[in-house]
């Protein structure tokens, strides 16, 4: 069973990757600890922290800013892969830009760029994941739910599988 045509597949390939770029990879909710709430967005590039209980507060970092908060912590490990992930995010979203703009000259290129952006879009959700559970099992206790990484990994998954002719 053929999941998208040849002709579409460059295209899909470049809004998946943007969609992946501008989607939450992990979305984590905490309550009560210590009559705090907590409510973590992790985007690609940014995470948004809202707390609320004793006081309101919301935050807003990048990776390595997240990073530099967590360094000597057991959580640390999580803010690195994130950040490696993020890293690969953004070679994908570069390249994506690129192949948008000039499809024809990167598709006589040695690489086939759809397959190129399925493997980024897997290393990113292979990263993510991994970032996930370890923000789970050794992070602030809460649910997450890994929105991002889910997807990305089906939108790798159909890239490298697409029948390109």
């Amino acid at each position: 069973m053929v999941w998208v045509r040849s002709e579409h597949a460059g295209a899909l390939a470049v809004v998946s990757t943007w969609l992946c770029a501008l989607l939450p990879w992990n979305i984590t909710y905490t309550s009560n600890i210590a009559g705090v709430s907590l409510l973590f967005v992790r985007f690609p590039f940014v995470e948004v922290q809202y707390a609320w209980g004793l006081s309101q507060r919301v935050a807003v970092r990048d990776p390595l800013s997240a990073l530099a908060i967590q360094a000597g912590q057991t959580v640390a490990i999580a803010y690195q892969a994130w950040a490696f992930g993020a890293a690969a995010m953004a070679i994908a979203v570069v390249f994506s830009f690129g192949y948008y703009l000039r499809e024809e000259r990167v598709e006589e290129g040695p690489v086939d760029p759809v397959r190129l952006l399925g493997g980024l879009l897997g290393v990113v959700g292979v990263v993510l994941a991994a970032s996930t559970y370890l923000l789970a099992t050794r992070g602030i206790p809460g649910v997450p739910l890994p929105v991002g990484v889910v997807i990305s990994l089906v939108f790798a998954g159909v890239l490298l599988t697409v029948e390109r002719s």
